[in-house]
């Protein structure tokens, strides 16, 4: 319901808080300079005054412009504005993409027609929630509605014109929190992420540069026109690249091999052109630099003369015919021309120098140019020889590799792999345990063998101290001799025949024992029972330089002929032994005591 006519000022009032040019009675605008988008949300189309409701609900005020808020006349209710002087009604945060508000203080008689009747005028009413308790919820179809429907905040409600409290009420419009709309602002907000994200796809896919064209599979006929293309010097760079792709990819073995080979050969073929065209270009270049050296110097003869003007014009003959100006005009010409002069020269010398340097060098390598090429020949055979090496590697290389392919492939028709692991892995497990009950044999033996050495050190001592106690008494017994000789020299002569012919039954075993055995010193002795324990603890047998090795750790005076003249006496204690086949034929002396005890 739009606003009397018989009030214009008011009209004008409302024309202004929505931010549209007030019309006349006749229809003419009475602000002809006035902007409509002025006062107007972002996104919100400009507003028609023929738009129904524009008397009621104006759209959101700027904060420099005042706000006058007017009287609204419904058709079942009055709208009283609120009190300017107060501070405007708080509101809550905004949610994301809010199409609904919250409208609490409304009548206790009031009805959802009144409800719809009021904020209608702000814009397409999706849906209304009416509560008991004198509120309730009210959906838009926009959010730009939801500004609208914020301006009727503070506005004091009367149903018809009834007094009752129960048909009043004071207006409280705010933002509310919907799922619907979050929901949607989201599926917006998604859509124009995907947007953003076809453009920049857009803009890198027309900035990208374009990919090289897909390399050919190998062929022989592919192989033919690389190795013409490799010969031409405008379609090197695109042929190597082929080339560098097949190695890489594999195609090389032992059928392609020699194509491959003489394709590599073609691109070395190519380094002497290139260096070729490196020595064109530096010749080039000194022909330039000699070019730009002459045409320096004829710049600077040109320059020496324009000063040498500047010098006679600045003499006296002339100079005193030449105004004040001109005078000047010559004199900053002359230091101009010095500057580019000095300049020029110096970048002269400059080359010059270098030139000399350049020379210089040349003249200190001079005597050495022999030796750099005899070096150079010796690096060049180097090189050559290291080519024929990795050519041969990589042929090996390349057999290798069919014979492992061929392998697995026999492999892989055969068994597969998981039982092979798996049978791997009990083979380990039970070599593992082999070799633990080997080790802790090995370990009792070796307690053992340790037990038994102190047992024969013991057994040792103990005949050393034996040998002992018969050499005193067989010293005791030949001085008690020699007494009874000198006593009873005048005795019987046979007596004496007697106890000579006791002594020497008794010498005679001992020089027979003595005479007969093949250990003839203590320290012979010594060295059989070490021998003797060192070979038992190795029961395979040892070799004679394992054996002296062992003893010249206790005696380095031992060598090893003794040892084995000694050994080849003992033949009942120790034994020689041949094992082995062909090349790893080999002797090792064992111990066979426990044998010969049995034999003797």
């Amino acid at each position: 319901m739009g606003l009397p006519m018989s009030g214009p000022t008011a009209w004008t009032t409302a024309m202004n808080n929505l931010g549209m040019a007030p019309m006349g009675m006749t229809g003419q605008p009475l602000l002809p300079d006035f902007d409509p988008a002025l006062g107007m949300m972002t996104g919100i189309p400009p507003i028609n005054p023929m738009m129904p409701g524009l008397g009621i609900v104006p759209p959101p005020i700027p904060p420099d412009m005042p706000a006058v808020k007017e009287i609204i006349h419904c058709k079942s209710c009055t709208l009283f504005p609120p009190n300017p002087h107060l501070p405007p009604p708080a509101t809550r945060e905004r949610p994301p993409g809010c199409k609904t508000v919250f409208v609490g203080g409304l009548p206790e008689n009031g009805t959802e027609q009144i409800i719809m009747e009021v904020f209608e005028q702000c814009g397409e009413v999706i849906a209304i929630r009416k509560s008991k308790k004198n509120f309730c919820h009210i959906r838009f179809a926009e959010e730009f509605m939801v500004d609208k429907a914020l301006y009727l905040s503070g506005y004091r409600i009367r149903l018809g014109s009834s007094t009752d409290k129960k048909d009043t009420g004071r207006l409280h419009v705010d933002f509310a929190q919907a799922r619907d709309d979050l929901y949607e602002w989201e599926c917006k907000q998604r859509m124009l992420a995907r947007e953003e994200r076809h453009r920049r796809r857009l803009e890198e896919e027309r900035f990208r540069p374009p990919s090289p064209p897909p390399v050919v599979h190998y062929s022989d006929h592919e192989c033919s026109v690389v190795a013409e293309k490799l010969k031409d010097d405008t379609k090197f760079l695109e042929a190597i690249q082929t080339l560098l792709t097949w190695i890489e990819r594999g195609e090389v073995n032992r059928r392609t091999a020699n194509n491959f080979y003489s394709m590599i050969q073609s691109a070395n073929s190519h380094i002497r052109r290139l260096v070729n065209e490196k020595a064109a270009h530096e010749k080039e270049m000194e022909e330039a630099k000699e070019k730009f050296k002459l045409a320096l110097s004829g710049i600077l003869v040109q320059f020496e003369q324009i000063v040498a003007v500047y010098h006679s014009a600045s003499k006296q003959k002339a100079w005193d015919h030449f105004t004040k100006a001109q005078r000047k005009n010559i004199s900053v010409w002359c230091k101009q021309a010095e500057e580019i002069r000095n300049i020029h020269n110096d970048e002269l010398m400059g080359i010059r120098r270098e030139e000399e340097m350049e020379m210089s060098d040349e003249e200190i390598e001079d005597p050495s140019e022999m030796k750099e090429t005899e070096e150079s020949a010796l690096v060049s055979q180097v090189e050559a020889l290291k080519e024929e090496n990795d050519s041969l590697r990589w042929q090996l290389d390349a057999y290798r590799n069919e014979v492992e392919l061929l392998k697995q492939e026999q492999g892989k028709a055969s068994r597969d792999e998981d039982t092979t692991k798996e049978q791997q892995m009990k083979l380990l497990q039970q070599a593992l345990q082999g070799m633990q009950k080997h080790l802790l044999k090995v370990q009792d033996e070796y307690k053992k063998k340790e037990a038994e050495l102190e047992k024969v050190r013991e057994d040792k001592l103990k005949i050393e101290t034996l040998l002992e106690n018969l050499k005193e008494q067989q010293s005791i017994a030949d001085e008690e001799d020699k007494e009874r000789d000198a006593i009873d020299c005048q005795g019987n002569d046979s007596s004496t025949s007697r106890v000579c012919a006791c002594s020497q039954e008794k010498e005679c075993p001992v020089e027979k024992t003595l005479s007969n055995s093949p250990v003839k010193s203590e320290r012979e002795v010594l060295l059989v029972g070490i021998i003797s324990t060192f070979l038992h603890v190795h029961p395979f047998g040892a070799s004679i330089e394992y054996i002296c090795s062992y003893l010249q750790r206790l005696d380095s005076k031992i060598c090893t002929a003794e040892v084995e003249v000694l050994m080849t006496r003992l033949q009942n204690t120790f034994r020689q032994e041949l094992s082995g086949v062909g090349a790893s034929l080999e002797k090792r002396w064992k111990f066979c005591g426990f044998d010969g005890l049995k034999m003797t």
